[in-house]
């Protein structure tokens, strides 16, 4: 059985935007000093005018080299240590809005997937990593989706808001279609994109503004049907626990039930191609009621520090005896190897 980690992470450095062209060089990313701004752990990226707090967030249960990627055999040593065969690498700066202006977000992000494309190559077996578009200028984004499947992504990442859109808006269909022509699953990530809603709730524990942005974005794209629309596409909600699948799936049959319209609701995530990611403290034999055995799977969030962060998640699943072993191994391995073709 392999043991596949669905939720990695990668922290940025400076070097991350080394791939900008040299006319784009007067966009890069920033570090400076915010030392009177708590949440920012005395350090911030400057973006495009937009301070994204950078020190706060870390997870130091991992090397600096290994989170950083700036020694890979780091990273694998310690996957090694963890019992971890394959990690799939998601970003941290992107988990907030960063720009309003597409020339700003393609060119950040268009690096960002070159230094991840350098990262796999040095352990294509091991090391996978998920995509960041340019969702304001479609086109791009289509041609870096493409340019980004020939080069280890296994996946999209999107937030549960892109802008002031969300993510069962028109706008995204033709990155829906692609990704189902790639196998690319979405990958919606505990993270906002709307500069209103990430404002609104500035001060707050990071609840509303990255995670129930995600738990919404679910229920949109299943009420409006958006998975029947694109039959090829596959779905992942992540890094938000999934305690709140029977709650939202439930919502969901009701409202359709009241028009007379019967749904089983262990079967919605299954039909919809829809996974979500665990986390070992979650109620997995009541989850698993409504999401079904081979719709989950887990990440151990390596890298960073907040309430999704576990870096022994993966060997806890298999010791503690929550949930049967068959059904760990899908959690663990076949779940994840379908999800991400891998």
């Amino acid at each position: 059985m392999a043991v596949i980690d669905s939720d990695a992470h990668v922290l940025e450095t400076e070097h991350t935007w080394e791939y900008m062209l040299e006319s784009e060089r007067n966009l890069r990313p920033r570090i400076v000093p915010t030392p009177n701004d708590p949440s920012s752990g005395g350090e911030s990226w400057l973006v495009d005018g937009t301070y994204i707090g950078k020190a706060r967030n870390v997870g130091h249960d991992t090397a600096r080299e290994a989170r950083e990627m700036a020694d890979i055999q780091a990273r694998l040593k310690h996957m090694d240590e963890l019992g971890i065969d394959v990690q799939v690498l998601y970003p941290t700066i992107f988990l907030r809005p960063f720009t309003r202006r597409p020339e700003v977000e393609l060119a950040v992000t268009r690096s960002y997937n070159r230094w991840l494309i350098d990262i796999w190559k040095k352990a294509p077996h091991r090391l996978r990593w998920v995509a960041v578009l340019p969702l304001l200028s479609m086109g791009e984004a289509i041609e870096e989706a493409r340019f980004a499947k020939k080069n280890g992504a296994c996946g999209i990442f999107m937030r549960g808001l892109e802008g002031d859109k969300h993510i069962s808006d028109a706008h995204f269909f033709p990155i829906y279609e692609e990704a189902g022509r790639l196998d690319l699953p979405i990958c919606v990530h505990s993270a906002t994109g709307s500069f209103a809603v990430h404002d609104y709730f500035l001060n707050e524990c990071g609840f509303n503004k990255f995670k129930l942005a995600v738990v919404g974005s679910f229920h949109s794209l299943i009420f409006n049907r958006i998975p029947e629309k694109f039959p090829n596409t596959k779905w992942a909600f992540i890094e938000v626990s999934s305690q709140w699948v029977p709650y939202a799936v439930h919502d969901f049959a009701r409202r359709f039930e009241r028009n007379g319209i019967k749904v089983d609701k262990s079967e919605v995530l299954r039909k919809n191609k829809i996974w979500v990611t665990c986390q070992t403290d979650d109620d997995l034999p009541y989850v698993l009621r409504y999401a079904g055995d081979d719709m989950l799977v887990i990440g151990t969030d390596y890298g960073h520090n907040d309430t999704s962060s576990e870096i022994l998640a993966l060997r806890k699943l298999k010791e503690d005896g929550a949930v049967p072993a068959h059904v760990v191994k899908k959690i663990l391995d076949d779940n994840a190897r379908t999800l991400y073709g891998l």
